[in-house]
C-alpha cells in the first residue's frame, strides 16, 4: 500500500479490531480485561500495558514509515523522556544547538539531574558533526529541520558517523517539523524516530500526543518496557482523534507546503522583513540538502521582521493567523520563539545558536493562500513604524 492509503486503512482493517465489521476503530475505554482463566494467554490485561485503539495507533504509525514497531505516548515530551532513559548513568546526548526548548530543558534540567551528560552542537557544522561523533556519544539528538531556525542536518551522514565510533550508539530524530509524509529517518540510518503527533500527525489541535517509531526488534522491546513502567501513555479516545486527523496527513501536507511556499515568496518581497527561512526556498543554506533528504518542504516559515516593524504590534496584528505555541494544525499559528516556545533556554545558549529576538515562526495552515497573504500584509502594514 502507499502512504495515503496506509494512513486511512492500516490498523483499522475489518474485522481487526472489533467483531462488528467496524470501518472505524472503536474507542475502547475499559482500563482491564477479563481473563478467560488463570492461565490462558493473554492478550490485554490493562490498558497502560496494551488496548486495542492504542494498539491501532501504533500499527498505523509503523506502516508509514515500514517499521517494526511504534509506541504511543501521553505527549511528545512524554516520548523524548522515554527515549531518554534507554540511557544510563554516565551516558553522554549530543544534541542539535538549535532545538525546541521543551526538549532543552528535559535534558538540562532533568536529564542531568540522573548523571547524564548533555551538549549542543551546531549539526549543519560538518566538522562539529565529526569532533562530536568521535567522543563516541551514546545518544544523538537530531532535530530536521529545526525549530525554530528550520536548519537541516544531513542526518544519513551524523548517523553513519556516530555509528562508525560507537556502533552502540542511539541516533533518534525528532521528525515533527517534516512529518513522515516527507521525512523517512529510519532510511537515513536512524534508530528511533521521534513524533509530537500533536503536530502535523493529527494535524487538528484538539489532541495533545507523541510517538516513537523504532525499526529494530530488540530496542522497540526496551522502549516498550519503559512505555509500560514510565506510564506516560495516552488514552484511547486521544488514539482514537489522532487516527482520524492521520487519515488526511497525505492532502493535509500537500496543502500545507502549497501555501508555505506561496507566504515565503509573499514574506520575501516583503520591505519589512530582512529575511525569510524556508527549506524550499533556493535561497536557504541547506536547500540542495533538504531536496536530496527530504520529498517536501513542510510547512512551517520563519522569518526576521525588520527594525522598521514594530515586533509586537505585528504579532498582535494578525486576524486570521492566531498568535500562540504548537504547529501543523489546519488553522495557521504564530509566534515568537525568543519569548515563547524558546524561552527556557538560557539567553547565552539561545545567542550562541544563532537566535534572533526579531524572528518570528508561521505554522501555515490550510486556508486559501489569499487569505493568509492579506492578513499578513495588513499585520505588516499596521506594525510599520512611521
Amino acid at each position: 500500500m502507499r502512504f495515503a492509503t496506509k494512513a486511512v486503512h492500516r490498523g483499522e482493517e475489518k474485522g481487526k479490531v472489533s467483531k462488528f465489521g467496524d470501518v472505524v476503530v472503536p474507542v475502547h475505554l475499559s482500563t482491564t480485561f477479563a481473563r478467560d482463566s488463570l492461565d490462558a494467554p493473554l492478550v490485554y490485561e490493562y490498558s497502560r500495558a496494551g488496548n486495542p485503539t492504542r494498539n491501532a495507533l501504533e500499527e498505523k504509525l509503523a506502516s508509514l514509515e515500514d517499521a517494526s514497531g511504534a509506541l504511543a505516548f501521553a505527549s511528545g515530551t512524554g516520548a523524548t523522556t522515554t527515549a531518554a532513559f534507554l540511557l544510563k548513568k554516565g551516558d553522554r546526548i549530543v544534541a542539535s544547538d538549535d532545538i525546541y526548548g521543551g526538549t532543552h530543558r528535559l535534558f538540562t534540567a532533568a536529564m542531568a539531574r540522573f548523571g547524564i551528560d548533555v551538549s549542543f552542537i551546531d549539526m549543519t557544522d560538518e566538522d562539529a558533526v565529526h569532533r562530536a561523533a568521535g567522543s563516541r556519544p551514546d545518544m544523538v539528538w537530531i532535530e530536521s529541520p529545526t525549530n525554530p531556525q528550520l536548519r537541516i542536518v544531513d542526518i544519513a551522514e551524523a548517523a553513519e558517523l556516530s555509528h562508525d565510533h560507537n556502533p552502540d550508539s542511539l541516533v533518534v530524530v525528532d521528525n515533527t517539523f517534516a512529518s513522515p509524509y516527507f521525512q523517512r529517518p529510519l532510511d537515513l540510518g536512524a534508530d528511533m524516530v521521534l513524533y509530537s503527533t500533536t503536530k502535523y500527525v493529527s494535524g487538528h489541535s484538539d489532541v495533545i500526543g507523541g510517538a516513537l517509531v523504532i525499526d529494530d526488534e530488540e530496542l522497540l522491546a526496551r522502549a516498550a518496557l519503559l512505555q509500560r513502567t514510565l506510564g506516560a501513555t495516552p488514552g484511547p479516545l486521544d488514539c482514537f482523534l489522532t487516527m482520524r486527523g492521520m487519515r488526511t496527513l497525505a492532502l493535509r501536507m500537500e496543502k500545507h507546503q502549497e501555501n508555505a511556499m506561496a507566504v515565503a515568496g509573499f514574506l520575501g518581497e516583503s520591505a519589512l522583513v530582512d529575511q525569510v527561512i524556508y527549506p524550499g526556498l533556493e535561497s536557504h543554506p541547506q536547500h540542495e540538502l533538504a531536496s536530496a533528504q527530504m520529498s517536501g518542504y513542510s510547512g512551517m516559515v520563519s522569518f526576521v521582521l525588520s527594525p522598521r516593524a514594530d515586533l509586537g504590534r505585528f504579532l498582535g496584528s494578525t486576524e486570521l493567523i492566531a498568535l500562540g505555541v504548537s504547529l501543523g494544525g489546519v488553522e495557521s499559528l504564530i509566534e515568537h520563539p525568543w519569548s515563547m516556545t524558546q524561552n527556557a533556554i538560557p539567553v547565552e545558549d539561545r545567542r550562541r545558536a544563532g537566535l534572533s529576538d526579531r524572528l518570528v515562526r508561521l505554522s501555515v495552515g490550510i486556508e486559501h493562500i489569499d487569505d493568509l497573504t492579506a492578513d499578513l500584509e495588513q499585520a505588516l502594514d499596521r506594525a510599520a513604524t512611521r
